[in-house]
């Protein structure tokens, strides 16, 4: 009995153990679920607002002497835009965009500042400058990290701007230069999803229209007026995508963006600093307008509660900004002239940041304290001798804008999960630098010039508190 039992102990034993190595070769297993890729493939149409500010270096020729500076139409401009994308993997960037896009826009960019020749009574030349609408045709190359696209852009660029002379030398005339041109666009940005099918960017484009020569008679004078049209462009926008799987894609939860943070940043700027010459009785109106590029570092702390954000950042940034073209007061070498060279070797803010995450995306506005350095040379001979002379100041002022910042995952395998990018415009206001000169022996003209500066950069900032990084 024993025996029997002991074998059937061990049949039983036997048969278990098959039954559950068959079941742990067969059990069904889950697979955890893997979150919806965010595909940018499809139309989209969209509307967009923002400032624009013009570059148009202007030359006027009475013989013997010319003047010249740049005129600087500035104002708001908003319109809409349609488009198409399509998206492709890659194996070395990820999931790379392409697309093509269109947009047409009305404008209030004007500047009736400039007034030369003297700009008395009886002599003068005053200038009006206005772009009423551009548009352009564009193609856009991005990468795409989930809902986040980052592109650059460029194409075609076409608009209406109308210069007017209206001069007094004597008798008063006026001399209309109108004409519908064409020219070409290059551009950047950086796009995200706000929820749905609904995304919105920030954008920056550079564009021109080309150069004009106009020949023409005025007050019975033979005379010659060139002009570089040059446009720069800061807009948000928001579109709506038709199609897609931007309705049925679940965002990430809200990044942690408490914390301090660390950064660098690259971009360029733009002045339109109105100017005023006063000598011998007569004051000339005319525009500086240093541009070039900007670089510098950023430091600040966020505080989050739920999706909103607020935040302090300081920051210091080295600049070429120049402007080295501008001669009035005739500008005869050999009788009168002015010639300037104006420049913004560096400038700093110190701003506080208020916005909303959307996902890993904080969308912010931010404003506060700007304060720089403005430097001003002068070469000129007003009747009293040749002189050169240079106003250097520290000067101090305001700044709002805002931008868009977002999880840099490009190389998070390199650096880390802690890192962001953003792309962010600014307005800076540094106020009025003033000065007097003089000549051999006597006190001979003031200078004035009020500092405006619209600036556009993207940086990387490190977070010492790791915010959320979405896995795409």
């Amino acid at each position: 009995m024993k025996k029997i039992l002991a074998g059937a102990a061990a049949l039983l034993g036997t048969a278990v153990s098959a039954q559950a190595a068959d079941m742990a070769v067969k059990a069904p297993y889950l697979k955890a679920p893997v979150a919806m890729v965010y595909d940018w493939t499809g139309f989209y149409i969209g509307v967009n607002a923002g400032v624009g500010i013009g570059r148009d270096y202007t030359r006027l020729v009475v013989p013997p002497s010319f003047e010249a500076s740049y005129l600087n139409p500035q104002g708001g401009l908003g319109g809409g835009q349609i488009g198409y994308n399509w998206q492709v993997q890659n194996a070395f960037f990820g999931a790379l965009v392409f697309g093509a896009e269109a947009d047409i826009q009305g404008t209030g960019m004007r500047d009736s500042y400039t007034c030369l020749l003297g700009c008395t009574v009886g002599v003068n030349s005053q200038f009006s400058q206005k772009l009423d609408w551009f548009g352009t045709v564009r193609g856009r190359v991005g990468i795409a990290t989930g809902p986040v696209l980052t592109y650059v852009t460029a194409g075609w660029a076409y608009g209406s701007v109308k210069t007017t002379l209206t001069e007094t030398i004597g008798t008063t005339g006026a001399f209309a230069s109108n004409q519908n041109r064409g020219g070409w666009t290059w551009g950047s940005g950086i796009e995200a999803s706000l929820g749905g099918n609904w995304t919105g960017k920030i954008e920056y484009l550079w564009f021109t229209l080309g150069d004009r020569l106009d020949l023409f008679t005025l007050n019975g004078i033979p005379q010659a007026m060139s002009t570089d049209i040059r446009e720069q462009i800061f807009r948000v926008g928001l579109n709506y995508r038709i199609g897609g799987n931007g309705a049925a894609y679940v965002p990430p939860p809200a990044s942690n963006w408490t914390g301090f943070y660390l950064g660098g940043n690259i971009g360029s700027g733009i002045g339109r600093d109105r100017t005023a010459l006063s000598a011998a009785g007569t004051t000339e109106f005319f525009n500086l307008s240093p541009d070039g590029f900007n670089g510098g570092v950023q430091a600040g702390y966020n505080w989050q509660a739920a999706n909103w954000v607020f935040g302090l950042e300081a920051d210091i940034q080295g600049s070429s900004q120049r402007d080295n073209r501008a001669c009035v007061a005739s500008c005869n070498p050999v009788a009168l002239f002015a010639a300037y060279d104006a420049s913004l070797p560096w400038f700093g803010t110190a701003r506080g940041r208020v916005g909303y995450s959307v996902g890993s995306t904080l969308f912010y506005a931010t404003g506060g304290y700007a304060y720089g350095s403005i430097k001003t040379k002068i070469a000129y001979n007003l009747g009293t001798g040749v002189g050169n002379v240079e106003f250097s100041n520290t000067k101090g002022g305001w700044t709002v804008g805002g931008g868009i910042e977002t999880p840099f995952t490009f190389l998070v395998g390199v650096l880390g999960n802690n890192w962001t990018s953003k792309t962010e415009y600014l307005y800076v206001d540094l106020g009025t630098q003033t000065g007097v000169f003089a000549g051999p022996g006597a006190l001979v003209a003031a200078n004035s010039t009020q500092v405006h500066e619209h600036i556009f950069r993207t940086g990387l900032n490190y977070h010492f508190n790791s915010p959320v990084v979405a896995k795409y």
